[in-house]
């Protein structure tokens, strides 16, 4: 994409409070990034270096990566690995795939190995210690999966301890609610890439709109016939939120569809975890 189309990398700084957080994890510094939709249209090689060394000089403990590695055909990511093997982190990389590394029959086999083949450890329904046994990790399959089953997972974990989970779809939190989740981090909407400054994601009133129209005239013009349903809460699109006890941020994404960005640059974000 473009540079004028996705505007310039951003580097989101944030600090999380975490109940219970062992002394041991304070100042704990996480990377992540996400929605990579590397395909040779949808992100820059440029873009993607700088992402790399904006992480890479921030030093993280940690990295991890919230999906949508590449757009349709599998194919791409082995070029994608090749980069992203310069990532650098104390204690390693988790990843999960997002709904378009899973939209081939074969895609979310091929992602997942090529991954792994640079020593990103790739969760899907499973739980990692690389923080040790007082911080899990969650990684949970993607939303549209069929194998969706997040009680499968998060039933494992002891409410008294703080977790992490990892989730591509942020619209999982409102069912994370039954479970102590004290940070969730997902991505998948691109931020809504065309805010409407104070008024948040304009397709949030797109849609409002677009039901307003009658049918036969939709039918006409090719861009009003569907709606366009990537998230049901779009109020959730980007940054930092609280869901009932349980906190979520969402990133805006590296990749960006056409027709690209306003007021929503593509991120690498840096967390650092502290306790209350």
């Amino acid at each position: 994409m473009h540079w004028l189309l996705s505007g310039p990398l951003s580097v989101e700084k944030l600090t999380v409070k975490i109940a219970g957080l062992p002394a041991s994890l304070q100042n704990l510094k996480l990377v992540q990034m996400s929605d990579f939709h590397y395909d040779g249209l949808r992100l820059s090689e440029t873009m993607l270096d700088k992402a790399i060394a904006l992480s890479n000089e921030a030093e993280p403990d940690l990295i991890v990566l919230t999906g949508d590695y590449i757009t349709t055909r599998p194919e791409p990511i082995h070029q994608l690995v090749l980069r992203l093997k310069h990532l650098q982190s104390r204690l390693g990389i988790y990843a999960i795939l997002g709904n378009h590394d899973i939209y081939y029959r074969n895609s979310k086999a091929e992602v997942t190995a090529a991954l792994t083949s640079i020593g990103i450890q790739v969760l899907w329904n499973e739980i990692a210690y690389p923080l040790g046994k007082e911080l899990p990790i969650v990684g949970l399959s993607d939303r549209y999966s069929r194998e969706f089953n997040p009680a499968l997972v998060m039933n494992q974990l002891d409410a008294a301890t703080p977790c992490i989970v990892l989730s591509h779809n942020p619209d999982t939190a409102e069912i994370l609610q039954q479970w102590r989740v004290d940070l969730q981090l997902s991505g998948h909407t691109h931020g809504g890439q065309i805010i409407i400054p104070k008024m948040g994601p304009a397709l949030l009133y797109y849609r409002k709109i677009l039901r307003k129209i009658p049918m036969k005239i939709r039918r006409r013009v090719p861009f009003l016939r569907k709606e366009y349903s990537v998230v049901r809460h779009w109020e959730w699109a980007q940054g930092l939120h609280q869901i009932g006890k349980n906190q979520l941020y969402v990133n805006r994404g590296l990749g960006t569809y056409f027709p690209g960005r306003l007021f929503c640059p593509p991120e690498v974000t840096v967390i650092t975890l502290e306790q209350p």
